[in-house]
């Protein structure tokens, strides 16, 4: 069910709370549905049970999960509407990332490439394996970067 990536940037029980909102979001965990005890997700995982448990703290948190003592934790009733409403705010980043993009001249083209890639199965949004824009590319390769210590004063010897 959950899949992490021990040598990633993104730490554990980041992983694992977003993997937790895009199943609720795609439907494969609905309300009702019993998430994995910590003990057990440890040991299928091979995880540390306290970044399991950050990870399940903070879905509570967030609504997304509730705890029920004695029986486990369970997506919440409200876990549809509030994971939507969070890639509503997504959608929100997404449009002032394409204003940037495009006061950074970034052709409109390239920008809907990226996003399509990562519409694409195995798709990895934060690497699209597409070339550097043309047009941008010829203007790097023209200009002339100074050494970062180029004013620096040379050792002596």
């Amino acid at each position: 069910m959950f899949q992490i990536d021990r040598f990633g940037r993104q730490p554990i029980y980041e992983q694992l709370i977003e993997q937790v909102e895009q199943l609720v979001a795609s439907g494969a965990l609905r309300p009702g549905d019993q998430l994995p005890s910590v003990r057990a997700l440890s040991q299928t995982l091979s995880a540390n049970p306290n970044t399991l448990q950050k990870a399940y703290a903070e879905l509570e948190r967030r609504g997304v999960t509730a705890s029920v003592p004695g029986s486990g934790r369970f997506i919440s009733a409200d876990a549809p509407r509030l994971v939507t409403a969070g890639m509503q705010v997504i959608l929100e980043e997404i449009t002032a990332l394409s204003a940037k993009l495009r006061l950074s001249r970034v052709p409109r083209d390239r920008a809907v490439q990226a996003v399509d890639a990562a519409y694409e199965p195995g798709g990895d949004a934060a690497n699209p394996a597409s070339p550097p824009c043309e047009e941008n590319a010829s203007e790097t390769r023209t200009q002339e970067t100074p050494p970062a210590n180029a004013d620096a004063p040379k050792p002596q010897a």
